[in-house]
């Protein structure tokens, strides 16, 4: 009796201790899984869309470019013109404005006719001109008379001078009274026959668009009032201002990157001019010419300009296209697609990036070992398929 008790007592110990050793090492392998499905989701880089979900995070693929990044100035300014493709209209006699069909944006072509003015004194210097035109046919025959008659030692010398003088005031006043009728745009030629008239044509010095206009029908207008303003806009340049500081880096010839404030449009100019004055705010002005002219700009509208002092190419993309990770920098590479049923799905891979200099809106990339430099690279919507990546991998972290 003692023996078999003695027995069931060792057989119970060692069935006591088979199960704590199982309970034991149970934890560990669910650790082990557990840390395992981590592993595998914590390194996870690719990521599907849909169809669906590839229009609506409005992806857009391209690939890298080699784009000059490097130093530059940035400034702001507008869009002007030289002096001589801005034109304010005046008419050199005052009177009232007859007729006008211009309107503000109105188009209008050199010689082309924008108004009339009438003034009673038109009429005046019309017969001032051929009253003294007429005197000096009298005076210059009253000359060469006096001329013959000095040749035979007939008249005294006093009287061929004081015809001369006489000759020569009146010759000076008509040549005057003609340039003040051309002034008016009247040919003195075609009032000779005593056809006055008591209006006078305005025409446009240039080719252009009316920017402003100052008066209306009826009005009396003064030789100082414009009339109206005309541009060519043919010839617009970009006007920057920069600070004193920056210019010895300033050289003619430098890249100028123009984005205007209603228009997100890059366009580009080089430096023509640099001011050799200092404002009193201390900044100069740089004078830029664009590459490509379009006349449907309007002088006066706000600008930014990014001015490349230094530069090399570099590849880069889209500031976009690169996004933050925790403490890595990644771009996202199309991997193609792939059908599942009746869906394709598009694949992305995430590519970590080292980053170098940015510049107007990009960003030098340092082209990771192996990488194909001419994949196609997201340049939209990478922060959309960043989120759905770390979606899934907290994901997997909750199993």
């Amino acid at each position: 009796m003692k023996r078999n008790y003695l027995y069931i007592t060792i057989l119970m110990v060692l069935v006591s201790l088979s199960g704590c050793g199982s309970k034991a090492n149970k934890p560990d392998a669910e650790t082990k899984t557990e840390e395992g499905t981590q592993a595998e989701h914590g390194h996870e880089t690719e990521v599907e869309f849909t169809a669906l979900q590839y229009k609506a995070a409005g992806i857009q693929l391209g690939t890298i470019e080699e784009r000059e990044l490097g130093l530059t100035i940035k400034a702001n300014g507008v869009l002007d013109v030289p002096p001589q493709n801005l034109v304010s209209i005046s008419v050199p006699f005052g009177g009232f404005l007859r007729s006008t069909d211009l309107l503000q944006g109105t188009r209008v072509k050199k010689g082309q006719l924008i108004a009339t003015i009438q003034n009673p004194d038109y009429i005046q210097f019309q017969q001032d001109y051929l009253e003294s035109k007429s005197q000096l046919e009298f005076l210059e025959a009253e000359y060469k008379r006096q001329e013959e008659l000095a040749a035979a030692n007939i008249n005294a010398k006093k009287t061929l001078q004081k015809a001369k003088a006489e000759y020569l005031s009146a010759r000076a006043r008509v040549q005057g009274l003609k340039a003040r009728l051309q002034l008016i745009n009247i040919n003195p030629s075609s009032i000779e026959n005593g056809n006055f008239k008591s209006t006078v044509s305005v025409y446009s010095p240039i080719t252009g668009y009316v920017t402003a206009v100052n008066v209306n029908v009826g009005s009396f207008v003064n030789p100082t009032d414009v009339l109206f303003k005309i541009v060519d806009t043919e010839h617009l340049h970009a006007e920057l201002t920069i600070y004193e500081k920056d210019m010895p880096k300033l050289k003619i010839g430098q890249k100028v990157r123009v984005y205007l404030s209603n228009d997100k449009k890059e366009r580009v100019a080089k430096v023509h001019l640099i001011g050799r004055e200092v404002s009193n705010d201390r900044t100069i002005t740089v004078h830029c010419h664009l590459d490509e002219e379009d006349i449907s700009l309007i002088p006066g509208t706000f600008l930014s300009g990014i001015v490349e002092t230094g530069a090399s190419k570099v590849a880069s993309l889209p500031d976009e296209a690169i996004v933050q990770n925790g403490e890595s920098k990644v771009i996202f590479v199309s991997e193609g697609s792939r059908k599942e049923g009746n869906e394709v799905v598009q694949l992305f891979k995430a590519v970590e990036v080292t980053t170098g200099v940015s510049d107007g809106g990009f960003t030098e990339i340092i082209v990771p070992e192996g990488m194909n430099k001419k994949a196609s690279v997201v340049l939209k919507g990478a922060f959309d398929i960043l989120s759905k990546m770390n979606s899934g991998e907290e994901a997997g972290h909750a199993h």
